[in-house]
């Protein structure tokens, strides 16, 4: 009888197969062939996924989405949580304060990178692009506690709110890309205080 693929369960074990290697030999060194050693098999048992160095970025970048969204949303559906405190918890999701957030903004540059020139990777810049200023406008929301928008590409009802929110992503990417390329000037706990006084200003208004 053949043996049955949990394809959710081997998709996690990709996942995790992907961010060790990229953690240690880096993303060039990422190749279907390390992925696979890692993970315990055959190129051919890969091509289900990817079947390139391309199709790897995209396959981690795809899980990258999925589990920063997870992460952004357990925040939401938290209990007993102040405005402020739940802005600062859901947009530190999208920074590297730990070692896999390190490798996760890694993956997500290089994709990023690739996306200007591979019309297959257009989508993911633009999803990206959106589905991060929806997580600002509802931050800001909370800060001020407004109403906050309902679809992901709606702005905030009030125009200054509005502004606030794309003050506030173009914030929070730059501190992603310094803290990512100088975790040596910034260390998480500096990265985690910038973003807390930022957040105060939001409040403030």
């Amino acid at each position: 009888m053949p043996k049955l693929v949990d394809h959710d369960q081997r998709r996690e074990e990709l996942v995790r197969a992907v961010w060790e290697v990229i953690s240690r030999d880096g993303i060039e060194g990422a190749t279907v062939r390390k992925v696979a050693e890692e993970a315990g098999v055959s190129v051919g048992g890969l091509r289900h996924y990817f079947d390139s160095q391309r199709g790897l970025l995209l396959f981690a970048a795809q899980a990258i989405a999925r589990n920063v969204g997870a992460r952004v949303l357990a925040h939401v559906r938290r209990d007993g949580l102040a405005g402020p405190e739940r802005a600062r918890l859901m947009l530190e999701e999208f920074l590297p304060l730990d070692a896999w957030r390190r490798v996760e903004l890694d993956v997500w540059l290089a994709c990023l990178v690739r996306s200007r020139v591979d019309p297959s990777m257009a989508e993911l810049r633009e999803t990206s692009w959106v589905g991060e200023r929806h997580v600002c406008r509802l931050a800001v929301a909370y800060c001020r506690d407004a109403r906050p928008p309902e679809d992901i590409r709606a702005p905030l009802g009030d125009a200054r709110l509005e502004r606030w929110a794309a003050r506030l992503h173009v914030y929070v990417d730059g501190l992603t890309l310094q803290a990512g390329m100088f975790p040596e000037q910034l260390p998480a706990e500096e990265v985690r205080r910038g973003l807390r006084r930022e957040l105060e200003l939001v409040v403030a208004g």
